[in-house]
């Protein structure tokens, strides 16, 4: 380029009179591109109307020698001869860089024979290559030019027509068809179109007319058909101009009016707002750059679009997910938690000691993982409450998500974003509502979902609930990775065997059997009669419960493994004090509880009696100072006649037990049920038939086969007890046997019933009843081994709740009394069996019968 700026400056520049300049393309690749297209404007053209502009500028950098430019460009050996029609100037910069521009009209072609490179810029000798005017009239008579020069005037007016037709221009273009001989006019036209070098160079060296005007044709042929396509695409694009599109052509104009006015505000912009609240989020850095990739194409659609919506609520859910926003929690103090729990929850000491030891670990480690754990009992023994208890303890917010009766995937990880209607899975919009990403997430009922054709939620849950992938769980919708291993999940279940084995060993399960009743008692005392009193606007003034009618309630009117029932009996009692206050119209006249004014004026006014205007305020629980003023003449004492006037007479009865073993073929057997442990009675009784056994009580199939065992194991031992006359002799001939399991409407199976059958037969055969304050449970084999059996907690509370004083268990059972709360045990006798004549041993008074024999 140093080159070129000399030859500017001195032969152009400086110079009055200018000379003709040569022109060369050069072919060096690193020039040759941006050189060439410069060039190629100035294509040859005798007729001299074709001009170019072009810029040349110069720097201490690009100082060479003539020898090292000649090294690095190769020039072309064809060449055109210009002359200056126009030169500029520009204004030298600190760098010493001057900028010519030079505007050059290209007169002819002409061919290099000798190029001089050693001066302060290039010359050459050079020879013309344009034809003399009789070589020029021969070949104005030769039949191919004529052809071509129709050929090629054709095509260039067609190529007018269409640039007329499309730009609304005059004629003046075609003026040129009229007046410029078509080999020039070839030039002109060549210039014009964008194409490659080589194409450029191939037109330069064409000197022959009829190759260059073949070459012409096919190029402006070539122009022409790719302006023709895209008419075509304009015009099919135009006819599918949509009312959406139309609309927005006039919103876009509604815009620009705004704009006029001054109405519009860029600030309130739904987009600009969009973008702010994304910048905002806090997102991790591939995150970001997803959203942004996403908003970028938000920002090139139209509001009218189909998935313009879908798009934007997607960005508005990435915007509002709290991605590393956490809950500002307090100073980890394991005494005030320990409070904390104490005060909303009487006894579960297993549990708030696992929370205490999370605590512990968290002051140890802040970036601790939180425990996945699972709370498995009874209903009303506090695992929902319990998991508000424990968000409280550690200072963080709570949210909870029901799963019983799910059954759609999509619940958990949410919809693909191509569904019509797609959202995200339950945990990732929970997390969206509580706005911190280390949250006590509440999985209530995980032992309820189901399963169906569109997925099954518990194994989508193996991802959640999986420390070492909870990480980068991938929700579908969000289609991005979110770490949820900062947020502490609590799930809850009444029955650990529904759930799956896979997703029950991410879990650390915690059984919650229930209460004994001296729990009971102190949990209405300190929990349940407050809030019960709160929720009806009484007061303590106004009933009072005392220890003993509570007693009362749980022995006579509930049994149950939790607190619920105990609950509306209290709500009971509270209805019927709420009415009493209601109609009491006796109450202490006012002035006996106003206390004394400061302003004697006023004291004065009330001793006279003078009318006054005071404002009236309901009484209420939380007005202290004005229920001590208005309260009724005695408080409501609740007794045991008042608890037989109010909730009727007692539905459970301590004989219950004797009353119904009074009789031979009934045992005492305890079973365990989602609702916790129960005490089931199971009856024999045998008659005239064919020796058949019967079955009732709506049972399960495990629980059949446990009486054929049963009835199996009896038989083989019928000479043993004395059962039977000879060993030969059929128990079951002439007669038939039907065992039954009272509560027909409850559905019954286990195993652990194997015990109880044996006993009620032998207590049926032998003619002796069993002892009423016993009750038992264990599986039986046929070789009479009693195996360990599940819910030893459950049962032994129930057989406490029921009155039952002794209960025999499996002899392996012995490592489950460590889970039995003290005062249970000491209240009753466990007995430990290892064969079913150690159950018999001791079910019945005064041991086994084995002297009896039976005449039935």
């Amino acid at each position: 380029m140093m080159t070129t700026v000399k030859l500017v400056e001195q032969e152009l520049w400086q110079r009055e009179e200018k000379g003709l300049i040569g022109i060369l393309p050069v072919r060096d690749a690193a020039e040759m591109t941006s050189v060439g297209s410069m060039l190629s404007q100035g294509v040859g053209s005798d007729s001299g109307e074709r001009s170019s502009k072009i810029q040349v500028g110069t720097s201490d950098a690009h100082r060479h020698e003539g020898k090292n430019q000649q090294e690095v460009f190769q020039w072309h050996k064809t060449g055109v001869a210009a002359r200056a029609l126009n030169l500029s100037r520009g204004v030298e910069k600190p760098s010493g860089r001057v900028t010519y521009t030079v505007v050059l009209e290209g007169l002819c072609r002409f061919n290099v024979e000798e190029l001089n490179t050693r001066g302060i810029y290039c010359t050459a000798k050079v020879s013309p290559l344009e034809m003399t005017k009789a070589e020029m009239e021969q070949v104005e008579q030769d039949p191919d030019f004529i052809t071509l020069s129709r050929q090629f005037n054709t095509t260039a007016t067609e190529l007018i027509s269409v640039f007329e037709q499309k730009h609304k221009t005059s004629g003046r273009i075609r003026v040129l068809l009229d007046t410029v001989p078509p080999h020039k006019l070839a030039d002109i036209f060549v210039a014009s179109f964008e194409m490659s070098f080589e194409e450029q160079l191939s037109m330069l060296d064409s000197v022959d007319l009829k190759v260059r005007l073949s070459k012409a044709i096919e190029i402006v042929d070539r122009h022409l058909q790719s302006i023709r396509v895209a008419e075509k695409i304009t015009q099919k694009v135009e006819g599918r101009l949509s009312k959406s599109q139309k609309e927005y052509l006039l919103r876009q104009q509604m815009r620009a009016i705004k704009e006029e006015l001054g109405d519009n505000d860029d600030d309130e912009d739904d987009l600009v707002a969009l973008e702010r609240k994304m910048q905002g989020a806090r997102m991790p850095s591939n995150i970001w750059k997803h959203a942004q990739k996403e908003f970028r194409r938000l920002k090139k659609m139209q509001p009218q679009q189909p998935g313009y919506n879908s798009s934007r609520a997607y960005l508005e859910l990435l915007a509002d997910l709290p991605w590393q926003k956490a809950s500002e929690e307090q100073e980890l103090d394991i005494k005030a938690a320990k409070d904390c729990l104490d005060s909303d929850h009487y006894g579960l000491i297993k549990v708030k000691q696992r929370i205490i030891e999370y605590l512990a670990v968290r002051k140890l480690k802040p970036d601790a993982r939180g425990p996945v754990l699972c709370f498995v009992g009874p209903p009303g023994v506090g695992k929902t409450s319990l998991a508000s208890s424990i968000a409280a303890a550690l200072g963080r917010k709570f949210m909870r998500i029901s799963l019983g009766g799910v059954k759609d995937e999509a619940d958990i990880r949410g919809h693909r974003r191509t569904y019509i209607g797609s959202m995200p899975g339950r945990l990732i919009d929970g997390l969206k509502k509580v706005g911190v990403c280390n949250p006590v997430m509440l999985l209530d009922e995980i032992d309820k979902t189901g399963s169906d054709v569109r997925g099954d939620p518990a194994s989508a849950l193996l991802e959640v609930l999986d420390p070492e992938q909870n990480k980068t769980f991938n929700d579908h919708y969000l289609n991005v990775p979110f770490d949820l291993s900062k947020v502490v999940f609590v799930a809850t279940a009444n029955r650990a065997q529904p759930i799956p084995p896979p997703l029950l060993d991410r879990m650390e399960v915690i059984e919650l059997p229930g209460y004994t009743p001296e729990e009971k008692l102190n949990i209405a005392m300190r929990h349940l009669i407050p809030r019960v009193l709160d929720q009806h606007g009484l007061s303590p003034e106004f009933l009072q419960i005392p220890e003993d009618s509570v007693k009362l309630i749980i022995q006579r009117y509930t049994r149950e493994a939790g607190v619920r029932n105990l609950e509306r009996n209290l709500a009971a009692l509270a209805r019927a004090a709420a009415v009493r206050v209601a109609e009491q119209e006796l109450t202490v006249p006012l002035n006996q509880g106003v206390e004394k004014l400061a302003s004697q004026l006023l004291a004065n006014r009330l001793a006279e009696g003078a009318e006054m205007e005071m404002e009236v305020i309901p009484i209420g629980v939380n007005n202290p100072e004005i229920s001590n003023t208005f309260r009724i003449a005695s408080p409501l004492i609740v007794d045991e006649g008042m608890l037989e006037k109010i909730l009727g007479p007692p539905r459970f009865d301590d004989r219950e037990a004797a009353d119904r073993v009074a009789t031979p073929g009934v045992s005492v057997g305890l079973v365990w049920t989602t609702f916790g442990g129960e005490v089931q009675f199971v009856e024999a009784t045998a008659m005239v038939g064919k020796g058949e056994l019967r079955l009732t009580g709506q049972l399960g199939d495990v629980i059949k086969e446990s009486a054929q065992i049963a009835l199996t194991w009896v038989r083989a031992r019928a000479a043993d007890f004395k059962l039977a006359a000879a060993e030969d002799l059929n128990l079951l001939e002439g007669r038939d046997i039907h065992i039954h399991f009272p509560a027909g409407a409850v559905p019954k199976d286990g195993p652990s019933a194997g015990v109880t059958l044996v006993t009620a037969l032998v207590s049926l055969l032998g003619r002796k009843s069993v002892r009423a304050d016993t009750a038992m449970t264990g599986e039986m084999t046929l070789r009479g081994l009693v195996l360990p059996v599940g819910g030893v907690k459950d049962k032994i509370l129930a057989a406490h709740r029921y009155g039952i004083k002794r209960v025999i268990l499996p002899e392996r059972n012995l490592k489950d009394l460590v889970e039995v709360p003290t005062a249970v045990l000491s209240s009753m006798e466990i007995i430990l069996a290892k064969r079913v004549e150690d159950v018999l041993e001791q079910a019945f008074e005064g041991g086994c019968p084995w002297r009896q024999h039976s005449k039935l």
